[in-house]
């Protein structure tokens, strides 16, 4: 429990996604003065935004908004047009690191972070500035994924129905999702899925171009038969991994690449 004669401020940089909000309810009540604040690209799905507002309510604290000064087509443009990805992943420093900690400034902050027990790959936020210290408490109470669902079903808030169709948190057009996310966004989000084409570019110059995938341009996955082949090796994955399941073992999952370790405070 930390010491109320302190200065010490702590915080809980949420997402939107199961992981961090479960951590909000897990830690409700037990940390005196915690603060949660929602990093906000403006490029977030409409589920994210619903369910923050449901999460809200349940704390009975106000979620403090946090935004860039600039948008996202600003630093697109500051880059030249090259889209963020994941060596980069410049999105997520000018979008959300940058104003998360200006949020905390010099003050000393304990970071609470959703990482959970069961995932020893991932490290989470972790500031190079000396003032934040960064916590794990499902780690250190061994809390793991059944549980986080657990905590949320009882709850009452259950899972973000962005989960019907893709397997985490962050922007629309997140260069992390799978070919099966990219068609999930234009089947329930057509809309937003035609923004996301619209950023990207073919320089006839240079032959550059700029895509959320490497290997094909969003016009091209969204062709029907192209559609219909993603979701059927979807299913087949999907049945393989199901049928190469050994008790005790974690069942990998079927939308995230394992090499692919994602951005934290985006995806928590």
């Amino acid at each position: 429990m930390p010491n109320n004669n302190d200065k010490t401020r702590h915080v809980l940089a949420l997402s939107g996604g199961k992981d961090s909000s479960a951590l909000a309810i897990y830690l409700h009540n037990k940390i005196p003065g915690m603060e949660y604040v929602f990093c906000d690209t403006g490029e977030e799905l409409d589920e994210t935004y619903e369910y923050l507002d449901k999460l809200q309510d349940f704390l009975s604290q106000k979620i403090l908004i946090l935004k860039s000064e600039k948008d996202f087509k600003y630093f697109l443009d500051m880059y030249n047009g090259v889209l963020p990805d994941p060596q980069t992943r410049w999105c997520t420093r000018m979008l959300k690191l940058k104003p998360y900690e200006m949020f905390i400034g010099n003050d000393p902050v304990v970071s609470y972070v959703g990482i959970r027990a069961d995932e020893p790959k991932r490290t989470g936020y972790i500031s190079t500035k000396p003032n934040i210290r960064t916590v794990f408490p499902f780690v250190e109470d061994n809390i793991r994924h059944d549980d986080v669902v657990r905590i949320l079903k009882e709850s009452g808030l259950g899972l973000p129905k962005y989960y019907n169709w893709r397997s985490r948190s962050g922007c629309y057009f997140c260069f992390f999702q799978q070919k099966r996310e990219w068609v999930g966004l234009l089947e329930n989000h057509p809309n937003l899925f035609k923004k996301a084409k619209e950023f990207e570019k073919f320089d006839e110059a240079t032959g550059n171009k700029f895509t959320w995938n490497q290997d094909e341009s969003l016009a091209e996955l969204a062709q029907p038969d192209r559609v219909e082949q993603i979701k059927a090796e979807y299913e087949k994955r999907k049945k393989s991994e199901e049928l190469r399941f050994q008790p005790f073992q974690k069942l990998s999952s079927m939308w995230v690449e394992e090499s692919q370790i994602a951005c934290n405070i985006c995806h928590l």
